[in-house]
């Protein structure tokens, strides 16, 4: 099943923030979604996710056929994944789960059957360890929420076939999704990683002194912030440059650079920077609520991926 045309029905295994996002994601690019997840009151959460999320994908645009009513829910892992042509699974961020879980799935599926992992930072190696075709286990990471963010992170493990990791990539570029390949298997994979790079020093700084946390999240959503949105970071520094591009940049300001690569913080989270932070939090959110917050979000969020599709050549 090499044809992205060929998978009709999405099984969602782990029904919580992600796994119900996904399903909302899939939902309304016309598939079939067959959820799973045992713990209780799981079904009714997941079908209250999804109305919630409706009128923003109704927003982005709905693939023909797309409807909630094509969602299933089956909390028994075998019998939901019947059928299933792609598994997107978004279960607990353990690496023992993962092994007995994935064991269930590879035995419960035919083995043309990509089992993909919404996994923040585990190895895929260690979750196909117990797989009887471990070469179709790959990690598709999507960036929060996946409903809304187009980045998915595909890589594979030890035993994973090229073929499979070039499937999943096709698979969720047909959706509209931007896959990369993480090309060598890391902690936190890529996007991760760089926003652990940011928060290392928002972090260093606050405990340090330097900045409050208000001040942080403006520096970063009202300067860099939006440039980032646009470009990445080697493009943005590109042309910094001028018209000298990024030779330019790296003659005149690489030192400067490595300079304060070396005065970065290495702050430790300890009880006193948590609570600090938790506190800079709350006073910066004010009397606004979590869900009016995601509601602005998502609608400048809706208007900026638009925006940007509709210029076509950023990176």
């Amino acid at each position: 099943m090499s044809d992205p045309a060929m998978i009709r029905r999405v099984g969602v295994v782990g029904t919580g923030v992600i796994g119900a996002s996904w399903a909302a994601f899939f939902l309304a690019r016309g598939l079939d979604v067959t959820a799973t997840d045992p713990a209780p009151g799981a079904e009714q959460r997941l079908r209250d996710a999804v109305r919630r999320h409706w009128p923003t994908m109704q927003r982005m645009s709905l693939a023909d056929g797309a409807s909630p009513d094509r969602l299933r829910f089956e909390p028994q892992l075998e019998r939901a994944l019947e059928g299933c042509d792609f598994v997107q699974e978004s279960g607990p961020e353990r690496a023992d789960f993962k092994a007995d879980l994935y064991a269930r799935m590879d035995a419960a599926t035919p083995p043309q059957v990509l089992l993909a992992s919404s996994s923040s930072g585990l190895p895929v190696s260690g979750m196909q360890v117990r797989c009887e075709a471990p070469q179709r286990v790959v990690l598709g990471h999507p960036f929060n929420p996946p409903h809304l963010i187009p980045l998915v992170e595909v890589g594979g493990g030890e035993a994973t076939s090229a073929e499979s990791i070039r499937r999943a990539m096709d698979f969720y570029a047909a959706l509209g999704k931007r896959p990369i390949h993480v090309r060598r298997e890391i902690l936190g994979h890529i996007a991760n990683r760089l926003q652990a790079a940011l928060w290392r020093e928002a972090f260093h700084l606050v405990d340090q002194g330097v900045a409050s946390v208000a001040d942080i999240d403006t520096a970063i959503a009202h300067g860099p912030g939006l440039r980032w949105a646009l470009m990445g970071p080697f493009m943005n520094l590109h042309l910094s440059g001028g018209e000298g591009g990024m030779a330019h940049l790296l003659e005149h300001l690489g030192g400067p650079i490595e300079s304060w690569w070396h005065d970065l913080g290495d702050p430790s989270m300890t009880a006193e920077l948590k609570a600090h932070v938790v506190q800079g939090v709350a006073d910066e959110r004010g009397a606004r609520r979590e869900e009016a917050l995601e509601r602005t979000r998502d609608d400048l969020l809706i208007d900026l991926i638009r925006a940007k599709g509709a210029g076509g050549t950023l990176p």
